[in-house]
């Protein structure tokens, strides 16, 4: 039987969790997208960055301010579906939030070895589902630059199942678009909020993303089994 941890060895001088289960027991594999999939960077820059910029020069106000209102008023809403919706945000602040995702859409970029993991998947004769809390239109901007779509069964938007990643029920609704077992299903994201809801749920096997953003130090999880890239996670027969 194929054991994760039995393959893997952690990197010197880090202190993390390594991923311990059988590729043999897993039936579906459920990914985020931002941060797992996807460089973060893009989306960091965009809203902590380009956001700000562009309010500022049509509020006439500095940019550290702008800033600084911004981030108040992204964390008002954070963990609910309004955090990712561009038309709430577009109405709140005044702005084509879907245009501004297109302008720098150059900055999309899939994450190392992310590619190779999806190829492994259907070379084991895994199901996989992207399942994001991303609205459409920014699901939409980044298959444009990275089209990752035929490696999954399906595409998930939390837009479209009524409920945000964070929150346990997102998960039980989840099931009426992609019926799936707790025990035989494995999910992995770079956020902790995220995970402990679908551990809440009862999802057995999740992993943490180690290192979403390619401009950020990589941060392992105390809690979750953590990777750095999903070279990890991929088995040879060696």
């Amino acid at each position: 039987m194929n054991s994760i941890n039995s393959c893997k060895q952690t990197p010197e001088n880090t202190q993390r969790i390594v991923p311990d289960f059988c590729w043999d027991s897993i039936d579906k594999v459920f990914l985020d997208m931002d941060g797992t999939l996807l460089d973060k960077h893009y989306d960091d820059y965009f809203w902590e960055q380009y956001v700000p910029e562009v309010y500022a020069n049509k509020n006439h106000v500095a940019h550290s301010e702008a800033r600084k209102v911004l981030l108040d008023t992204y964390r008002s809403v954070e963990n609910t579906l309004q955090w990712t919706d561009l038309d709430y945000w577009s109405e709140r602040l005044g702005l084509n939030i879907a245009e501004m995702k297109q302008e720098v859409s150059h900055l999309v970029d899939i994450r190392p070895h992310a590619l190779n993991f999806l190829e492994y998947l259907k070379k084991i004769g895994k199901k996989t589902y992207l399942i994001t809390n991303a609205h459409p239109d920014a699901l939409a901007v980044k298959m444009n630059r990275v089209n990752i779509r035929p490696w999954f069964e399906e595409m998930i938007c939390s837009k479209d199942v009524g409920a945000s990643k964070e929150q346990t029920e997102f998960w039980e609704k989840l099931q009426n678009f992609i019926p799936y077992d707790k025990e035989t299903t494995i999910f992995a994201d770079d956020t902790e909020k995220v995970l402990n809801s679908a551990r809440s749920y009862g999802i057995r096997h999740l992993i943490h993303i180690a290192g979403p953003s390619s401009e950020k130090a990589l941060s392992f999880s105390s809690v979750y089994p953590s990777i750095a890239n999903f070279k990890e996670l991929i088995l040879t027969d060696s």
